[in-house]
């Protein structure tokens, strides 16, 4: 099966399922299923962080340069909102994840936020300028 998995992912998985489903241990590839167990956890954490870094851009674009404030990044702001709760119903542990992640991601959201606006990153605070509350709730928006 490890030939498989290196020349047809989507056939590898169905007879992963299969032998699983059969109780035919022996005979799964476990050095590909816990590496592809082990990147199923990695995918959620990064699409945590990468989403949060998007919706802090947005949150500071909005906060910063109201009068260029457009429904499109109300809906980038909804979207990213509604995409990292749906991760965390799906995995609730991920939580203290996002708490974690937040100064890191808004330094990365600050710079982009910089790129994006045309303004100095100096114009940006150097901490986070939003609670955890704040960024996760469907009603706020700055200067709202």
């Amino acid at each position: 099966m490890t030939t498989l998995y290196e020349t047809d992912f989507n056939q590898w998985i169905e007879e992963t399922a299969k032998t699983l489903k059969e109780g035919n241990f022996h005979a799964l590839d476990l050095e590909n299923l816990i590496e592809e167990i082990e990147s199923m956890g990695s995918n959620n954490k990064r699409e945590i962080k990468s989403r949060l870094i998007v919706l802090l851009m947005h949150l500071l674009k909005c906060k910063y340069q109201p009068e260029k404030q457009t429904r499109s990044w109300i809906a980038t702001i909804n979207t990213q909102r509604t995409e990292i709760e749906l991760v965390l119903e799906d995995s609730p542990s991920l939580r203290s994840l996002l708490t974690a992640s937040i100064a890191n991601c808004y330094k990365k959201a600050r710079l982009n936020a910089a790129t994006e606006t045309n303004l100095s990153p100096s114009v940006f605070p150097l901490e986070c300028p939003f609670t955890q509350e704040q960024i996760l709730d469907s009603d706020y928006f700055p200067n709202a």
